[in-house]
């Protein structure tokens, strides 16, 4: 098993959601962790172009930047990151869209502080039971296609528009209401 290097210490937490974000961060640092929290992908991104982290921790679902676009992005500036995707909203299309885009790991909230480090510390293992398979709601499978489409339009929101079939402003309201 790989297991992280003691000297690889620098964590990025990237979640819009501002009191998991700083308890994470928190709890990273009281276990030897660099650990820095950022409320989008963009400052996280912005940080990343100085001084990539060795592991980052990555929401699904934020305002203004996808969580997989920011995944793409951070395994574009240093394909050594180690990044773990964690989300509310988890399904098998997200998780191999996440593992594709260059995350080692995928995790769905509610996980434990024990969960997360021992993915950012060791490298994934094939799972030895298939997972139990969950129905999503309607309004989550309409939510992972939207996500798909604007992660693949780059976050343009008029070409995401035209790929959906969907009105500009219509598109924009959806978005709105998932904030």
């Amino acid at each position: 098993m790989n297991e992280l290097p003691e000297a690889a210490r620098t964590v990025f937490v990237i979640d819009d959601e501002d009191r998991f974000r700083d308890r994470l961060v928190q709890a990273l640092n009281e276990r030897d962790y660099a650990a820095t929290g950022f409320a989008d992908g963009e400052a996280a991104l912005f940080a990343a172009t100085s001084a990539p982290p060795d592991c980052a921790i990555v929401d699904l679902r934020m305002p203004r930047m996808m969580g997989l676009h920011v995944v793409r992005r951070l395994h574009t500036i240093d394909s050594s990151t180690r990044i773990v995707v964690l989300t509310g909203f988890g399904s098998i299309a997200t998780a191999l869209d996440a593992v594709r885009s260059g995350a080692s790991h995928y995790l769905t909230k509610p996980a434990d502080i024990k969960e997360i480090v021992h993915a950012l510390e060791h490298e994934p293992r094939a799972a030895r039971t298939p997972p139990r398979p969950t129905v999503p709601t309607l309004d989550d499978v309409e939510w992972e296609h939207i996500d798909r489409v604007m992660v693949a339009c780059d976050n343009n929101i008029s070409r995401a528009a035209v790929a959906l079939g969907l009105h500009r402003r219509s598109l924009q309201r959806k978005l709105a209401r998932r904030r």
